[in-house]
């Protein structure tokens, strides 16, 4: 008689790292939600970037999105907890076709953490709202007993609003359709990871982060029209968790052409002395967009025009051959895969 196949009896820090185990996780935590979306509209089974409520007797919808931000160290190259609690949010509903609205925040704070930090982290997260132009509307503070919370943590919700025309989906690619990315990949994960004790690494790297609303201005046209497909920022798992997504989600296989895809010199130097692979690695300030062949020259020169996407590149194809899998054609001339990872390699990212 053949045994019975358990699962895992224990939560690893891999389950959060945007790959396999999340996704398993995310599954075992919201399978037995009874009600999983509103008037129809995009919830928990889409495992979109948000979630949309359609409003009745109105032609628009609400989008909401909710992040946790656990990013160590506090303080980093380019950025900070504060800053990237704000651009997470936002660029999650940008994501989904919407203009941002709102935030609410929820800050929890282990006993003994100083003003100080606090201060410069609050001061970072109202300033990066005000260059986004949204309202910090509601919120939420805890204070931990010293020890069982590392430091302290920030937990956002996101809600914009768009047409209910506006159709965005990680579901929606189609044969035939370009992939495009805004700027080179990497750079969020790597600077973090060469910041951190006892690495000694030296690099002028930064993190990318950074609102990707200058990017939604400039195609506000292509979107509202719906000749982008689907847009995803390559967070947790990077691009090559945000290809496997769209290609499973849209049976679909995408095909990457490896001397398109930017990665820079530093980000390459890096991966290959910690042994990661930078397509696995998070982005913070960039976004993966699926677009009809008919305007992809047209997306390409506008991303261009603006100051985070003068390095937008066509980096591949979407395929109808061989559904559910992600291709790379390599520098010297064969083609491999690009897998799913099994978890984010660098912990605590975002």
């Amino acid at each position: 008689m053949s045994k019975k196949k358990e699962g895992p009896s224990i939560i690893r820090l891999a389950h959060g790292a945007g790959g396999v185990l999340q996704e398993e996780l995310i599954k075992f935590i919201t399978q037995n939600i009874y009600f999983k979306n509103v008037n129809n509209g995009i919830g928990v089974e889409e495992l979109d970037d948000g979630a949309t409520i359609p409003l009745k007797d109105y032609e628009k919808e609400i989008v909401i999105t909710a992040d946790g931000h656990t990013v160590f160290p506090l303080f980093f190259p380019g950025g900070d907890l504060g800053s990237l609690s704000v651009c997470g949010t936002v660029n999650d509903l940008i994501m989904m076709g919407a203009e941002p609205l709102a935030l609410t925040s929820m800050i929890i704070i282990e006993e003994g953490f100083e003003f100080t930090k606090l201060g410069e982290i609050v001061n970072s997260l109202n300033k990066k709202a005000k260059e986004a132009n949204i309202a910090i509307i509601a919120g939420d503070t805890k204070i931990m007993p010293r020890g069982t919370l590392n430091e302290i943590i920030i937990a956002t919700t996101g809600i914009g609003i768009k047409d209910k025309k506006i159709r965005i989906l990680d579901s929606l690619l189609k044969p035939g359709d370009k992939i495009i990315v805004t700027g080179s990949i990497g750079d969020h994960g790597t600077a973090l990871m060469a910041s951190r004790e006892g690495l000694n690494i030296s690099t002028d790297l930064k993190s990318d982060i950074s609102l990707l609303l200058e990017i939604y201005n400039a195609i506000k046209f292509e979107i509202t029209n719906n000749y982008i497909h689907a847009m995803k920022d390559p967070t947790r798992g990077g691009l090559a968790a945000a290809l496997n997504d769209w290609a499973a989600k849209s049976n679909v296989s995408i095909l990457i052409d490896e001397e398109a895809v930017p990665i820079k010199k530093q980000v390459i130097a890096i991966c290959n002395m910690l042994g990661l692979d930078p397509y696995n690695i998070a982005c913070e300030g960039r976004a993966l967009l699926a677009v009809d062949p008919l305007y992809s020259i047209d997306v390409i020169d506008k991303l261009k025009s603006t100051k985070i996407g003068k390095g937008a590149k066509i980096i591949g194809e979407v395929k109808a051959d061989n559904p559910k899998r992600v291709f790379l054609k390599t520098i010297v001339g064969g083609t491999r895969f690009v897998d799913m990872p099994l978890g984010e390699p660098i912990p605590r990212i975002c």
